[in-house]
């Protein structure tokens, strides 16, 4: 029987791949246990607004931790989700399903009083899945014996939770060895975006690589 895995780190309120990707599988591994990357999509996303694209970041602490894990990082101001919601409503209000969607999305930043990083990114990616009706099985990392190669790292997650295939993000294609898997009777797959439909979207000129929430806004629902 074939198992399809994906195996990825957790970003703050991802963009659409993100999301397809999570829905291809059958199994979603939550990688926390890598380093934490500054200036990545761990701790921030992208919205639009009328001056253009907007990071969103959720404030961490970061000084003289140089190797902590993205599961050890701690948010360093916890009314970052008061401020973030401010700053959705106020771009966002004019999208055609903001009065449809706004409460729910209200919801989930006013519940959301977690410690650490990876906790609040889990938080999102739950309820945005759960909205998309995605039911895809979420495990993580540190339940499985982590090899210091990372290709074999990956390798004996996919073999502890009897994978047949292992899905990817193009850009690991890079670090890849693909005849490793395929020696284990894993197959590769790398997911390919770039037949993911425009839909209609605020402020000028379509962007595909911002949250999910700005999909949600203007379409009440994933176009996958």
């Amino acid at each position: 029987m074939e198992k399809k895995i994906l195996i990825t780190q957790s970003n703050y309120i991802p963009w659409r791949g993100y999301f397809n990707a999570i829905s291809k599988v059958d199994v979603f591994v939550v990688y926390d246990e890598m380093q934490y990357t500054k200036r990545d999509w761990r701790n921030r996303n992208l919205i639009k607004t009328p001056n253009g694209l907007k990071w969103l970041s959720i404030p961490v602490e970061v000084k003289g931790k140089y190797f902590q894990k993205i599961n050890e990082t701690k948010v360093s101001d916890k009314k970052w989700n008061k401020s973030h919601l401010g700053i959705l409503k106020q771009n966002y209000n004019k999208a055609k399903y903001y009065k449809e969607t706004i409460g729910w999305i209200e919801e989930l930043y006013m519940n959301c009083n977690f410690e650490y990083l990876s906790e609040i990114n889990l938080h999102f990616i739950r309820e945005i899945n759960k909205y998309l009706n995605i039911k895809t099985e979420i495990r993580f990392s540190k339940d499985f014996d982590l090899h210091e190669d990372r290709n074999i790292r990956l390798i004996n997650i996919c073999k502890d939770l009897n994978a047949s295939d292992y899905y990817s993000g193009p850009a690991a294609k890079f670090y890849m060895d693909e005849d490793l898997f395929y020696n284990n009777n894993i197959k590769v797959h790398y997911f390919n975006y770039s037949n993911f439909k425009k839909y209609d979207q605020l402020y000028g000129d379509f962007v595909h690589g911002v949250s999910i929430f700005d999909l949600i806004f203007n379409t009440g629902l994933i176009h996958k």
